[in-house]
């Protein structure tokens, strides 16, 4: 049968390779001693547990008053007979206490095995409820992993102390391609306890990652000179980035682009070359709306704050730069102001191609089609030509097949 000091010493081992310090291993095992004294003798209040976890020490003794072998407290815990406590020592006599040492033997292989096995799962347990309260301090933090198992749904990475972390599909950039003993480097997006383990997930499509690779690469951000203000992404395709500093002495954007790019190259990179617009935060929302759109070049806009629509207008060549590549531009700047954009064309003094009125097209397109461009302001074919197909799906109440039907009606009248 395992001695005590045997048990003690594979604990403290298997304790020390798992980081659990001296205070809190000693906490453990006399937890766990006490279970079993309360297990056989129904109390430990009477008990002392001594541990030397260093040199594998542990002395449990059991404390009694000696009373009369007629005494009505003889049943009590506390208490031993005259007769029993003479079988210890001859010469005690009655009203003295006895000091009983109890050999780890005496509880039994049984108890000596759980106990084992109970030392075991707490350090276990511990082990994971550090891990998680760790990772629950670092959420929104970048932290670097290595690839060691690729799965259809999410990508397993361990931590510098071997610590399973997750990636799944749903938090990578669209373009990332990861093998192997790849490091990566994502945010702690959430951390969660899944029956008992701790689950880390970490994002790469987060705005809050582009924030942080902002702050490691722009010592004015990190050092709170310049505020990032709002973020808003397309993993992968483009972002804006509102910036705003409290020294009119430092240029937030020029400071955050750097030399010839220097500081934002980096980030591009690292996101699989996402474009990055960096813009000026301002209070003035007319202003703020200006810059989010841009490289487009606005005219004029009517701003309906209550209902959170703004309508821009623009010449007929900064139309396409307004609505970007994919939409992406007019949905980025939308999101980062906080206001539903609609873009029109702004024919004033504008020398204007032929064009034809949608009321032409009336025997090829259904009354209720040119209705619903009219309530848009597209009330010509070169007006819903003008726009891409996601602007027009993204602004009409129609269907993806219907709108381009009509598309193909309008091209094949100006390819006549």
């Amino acid at each position: 049968m395992d001695s005590g000091s045997n048990l003690i010493e594979s604990f403290a081992d298997f304790a020390r390779q798992k980081n659990i310090d001296r205070p809190t291993m000693i906490r453990i095992l006399e937890d766990v001693f006490r279970t079993m004294i309360r297990r056989k003798y129904k109390v430990d209040d009477n008990f002392d547990i001594i541990i030397n976890a260093d040199k594998g020490d542990l002395e449990i003794w059991r404390f009694r008053e000696i009373v009369d072998d007629n005494s009505e407290d003889i049943w009590d815990h506390d208490k031993i007979s005259l007769s029993e406590a003479i079988k210890i020592e001859p010469d005690f006599e009655i009203g003295e206490e006895v000091a009983e040492e109890i050999k780890l033997e005496d509880f039994g292989r049984r108890a000596v095995m759980t106990a084992r096995q109970t030392l075991i799962q707490k350090v276990k347990d511990l082990e994971k409820d550090n891990l998680f309260h760790k990772y629950k301090d670092l959420v929104g933090e970048i932290i670097i992993g290595e690839v060691y198992q690729l799965l259809s749904k999410e990508i397993l990475l361990i931590d510098g102390e071997g610590n399973e972390l997750i990636l799944p599909k749903s938090e990578q950039i669209h373009k990332d391609k990861f093998r192997k003993g790849d490091t990566v480097r994502a945010i702690v997006h959430r951390v969660e306890m899944v029956n008992g383990n701790p689950r880390i997930v970490l994002s790469r499509t987060s705005p809050k990652f582009l924030e942080r690779l902002f702050e490691n690469e722009v010592p004015e951000v990190f050092d709170g000179l310049i505020t990032i203000k709002n973020v808003v992404r397309e993993p992968g395709e483009r972002a804006k980035v509102a910036v705003e500093s409290y020294d009119d002495r430092i240029d937030p954007v020029g400071a955050c682009v750097g030399m010839k790019g220097s500081r934002i190259h980096s980030i591009v990179r690292e996101l699989q070359n996402e474009n990055i617009d960096v813009i000026n935060f301002t209070d003035n929302v007319e202003l703020y709306i200006a810059r989010a759109l841009s490289p487009a070049k606005i005219t004029n806009m009517t701003i309906d704050s209550e209902n959170k629509r703004v309508s821009v207008f623009l010449k007929p060549d900064q139309v396409s730069l307004a609505i970007g590549k994919g939409g992406y531009n007019i949905k980025l700047a939308s999101r980062l102001v906080g206001f539903e954009i609609d873009v029109f064309r702004d024919l004033e003094g504008v020398e204007v191609e032929e064009d034809v009125d949608l009321e032409e097209f009336a025997d090829e397109i259904e009354d209720w089609i040119i209705d619903e461009f009219k309530r848009i302001g597209l009330d010509s074919a070169k007006s819903i030509l003008a726009l891409s197909f996601e602007e027009l799906a993204r602004r009409t109440d129609l269907e993806e097949e219907t709108i381009a039907e009509v598309v193909k009606i309008l091209n094949q009248e100006f390819e006549k």
